[in-house]
C-alpha cells in the first residue's frame, strides 16, 4: 500500500496562498505536495476533514517553559521534552526552549541539554534561545539583576561552540553588556543575535545591527522607547530594515493600537513575528511557580512577580494568532505567517519549517472556522 497520507476537506493555507478543493500529501515525517482533490493518488490513506483550514505548524522562538516546568529550574533533556510536548498540543510544532538570565553553569547546562535533545531528535526542539545574561539592569524586567553581567571571552567562545553544535542558536543581548566586535564575531559564527532588555540609544542599536544583529526581542517590552528626540531601541527595531522583531500578543504586554502602528512601520522594513514568551503554566492549572528563587504569580491571564512586574506570558502561540486576528484586526493568513513563516525566515529555515512545501517537515495544524485548534500533526504523527 502507498505510504502517502492525503489530507483533504479543509482549505489549505501553505504559508503563501490558500488552496480550495485540494489535498495535502505527506509521507512519514515529510510533506510531498498539494494536489487537486480529484488528483489524490490511488492507494493513499485518506484523512477527510470537515471544513476549516489546514496551515503550517507554528514556530515559537521564545518559550521559557510549559507543562509545569521551566528550563531555568531544570536545564536537562526531559525538561525540554516536556516543554515541547506541552506546546505541541497547542499547535506549536517547533520551538526554541529559552533560558532566562542565569549563572554561567546553568547556561552551559542548557546548551548541553539542547545538544543532547537535538541528538535524541526530541520532536519540536529546533535549537536554543539564551535570553541573557548579557543585558541591561536598567531594563531587566523579570530577570535577576544580580545575574546580569558583561560578555567576556569565555562567554563568547562558549556561544561560538554552541552555534556549531545546535541547528539554531538565538541569543538576546544588550549594547550595555556586549561590544559591537563581539556581535560581529557571534554573527560570523552563526549565532542569531537579538537586541533586548536594553535602555540603549537608537544609534547604539543601529551599530549592533550594522555588526550583525538582526532581531529585537519582544518589541516594546524591556527596551528604550520611541520619543520625539530619541528613537531608542523601539525606533531602531521599527525603522531598520535588517531587524526582525518578536512580539508578545497577549493583551497585556502591548496595546492593540501600538501593534497596528508597528505593523505599518515594518511593512516596508522587515517582519514582526509572534512569540509566546510562555512560562511553566502553559498546559496546566498551576497558579504560581518559582524562577531564580522568586515567586511568579498567575492571575487572570497575567504572570507577575510579587511586585507586579510582568514575568513572561501565560499564553500559547495559537492564542496569540487569534488575538492578532480578532482583536488587532489582522487577516488570518498574515497572523499565521507571523507565527510560522516569519520566525522560520529569521532562522533561515523556511525550506523545512513555517510553510507547507515539498520536502519540509510534516508539521500541520487544523483550525476551525473560528480559529480554534481542531488538530495537530507533528512530523507526520497526529497528536490531536
Amino acid at each position: 500500500m502507498n505510504a502517502t497520507i492525503a489530507i483533504s476537506g479543509a482549505a489549505i493555507f501553505d504559508g503563501d496562498r490558500t488552496h480550495q478543493n485540494a489535498a495535502l500529501l505527506m509521507r512519514e515525517d515529510r510533506l510531498e505536495t498539494i494536489v487537486a482533490k480529484g488528483d489524490i493518488p490511488a492507494g493513499c490513506r485518506h484523512v477527510a476533514l470537515e471544513g476549516g483550514m489546514i496551515a503550517p505548524g507554528l514556530v515559537d522562538l521564545q518559550v521559557n517553559g510549559g507543562g509545569g516546568v521551566m528550563l531555568n529550574n531544570a536545564p536537562n533533556v526531559e525538561t525540554i521534552r516536556t516543554i515541547c510536548e506541552a506546546h505541541a498540543r497547542c499547535g506549536t510544532t517547533a520551538l526554541l526552549p529559552t533560558l532566562i538570565t542565569d549563572t554561567r553553569e546553568n547556561t552551559r547546562a542548557a546548551i548541553e541539554a539542547a545538544r543532547e535533545a537535538h541528538a535524541q531528535k526530541v520532536p519540536g526542539m529546533i535549537g536554543l534561545h539564551l535570553e541573557g545574561p548579557h543585558l541591561s539592569v536598567a531594563r531587566k524586567g523579570a530577570h535577576a539583576a544580580e545575574l546580569i553581567r558583561p560578555m567576556e571571552e569565555e562567554d563568547c567562545a562558549m556561544l561560538e561552540d554552541a552555534a556549531k553544535a545546535l541547528p539554531s542558536l538565538l541569543v538576546t543581548i544588550a549594547p550595555e553588556s556586549v561590544l559591537p566586535e563581539q556581535v560581529a564575531r557571534l554573527s560570523k559564527a552563526g549565532v542569531i543575535v537579538s537586541i533586548g532588555h536594553s535602555d540603549c540609544s537608537y544609534q547604539a542599536a543601529a551599530t549592533l545591527a550594522a555588526n550583525g544583529a538582526n532581531c529585537a526581542t519582544h518589541l516594546f517590552n524591556a527596551m528604550s522607547q520611541l520619543t520625539g528626540r530619541e528613537a531608542g531601541l523601539v525606533g531602531a527595531a521599527l525603522e531598520t530594515g535588517g531587524l526582525f522583531a518578536g512580539l508578545i500578543a497577549d493583551g497585556f504586554h502591548v496595546a492593540p493600537a501600538s501593534i497596528r502602528l508597528a505593523l505599518r512601520a515594518k511593512a516596508v522594513s522587515g517582519h514582526i513575528f509572534l512569540v509566546s514568551d510562555a512560562m511553566a503554566t502553559v498546559g496546566t492549572d498551576m497558579t504560581e511557580f518559582t524562577l531564580n528563587g522568586r515567586r511568579i504569580l498567575r492571575d487572570g491571564g497575567r504572570l507577575t512577580l510579587e511586585d507586579g512586574t510582568l514575568a513572561g506570558a501565560d499564553i500559547d502561540l495559537i492564542s496569540a494568532v487569534r488575538f492578532m486576528e480578532h482583536t488587532v484586526g489582522l487577516d488570518r493568513a498574515e497572523a499565521l505567517r507571523m507565527a510560522s513563516l516569519y520566525p522560520a525566515n529569521l532562522l533561515e529555515r523556511e525550506a523545512e519549517l513555517g510553510a507547507l512545501r515539498p520536502g519540509g517537515r510534516a508539521n500541520i495544524i487544523w483550525l476551525e472556522e473560528t480559529g480554534q485548534l481542531a488538530g495537530v500533526w507533528q512530523q507526520g504523527r497526529r497528536l490531536m
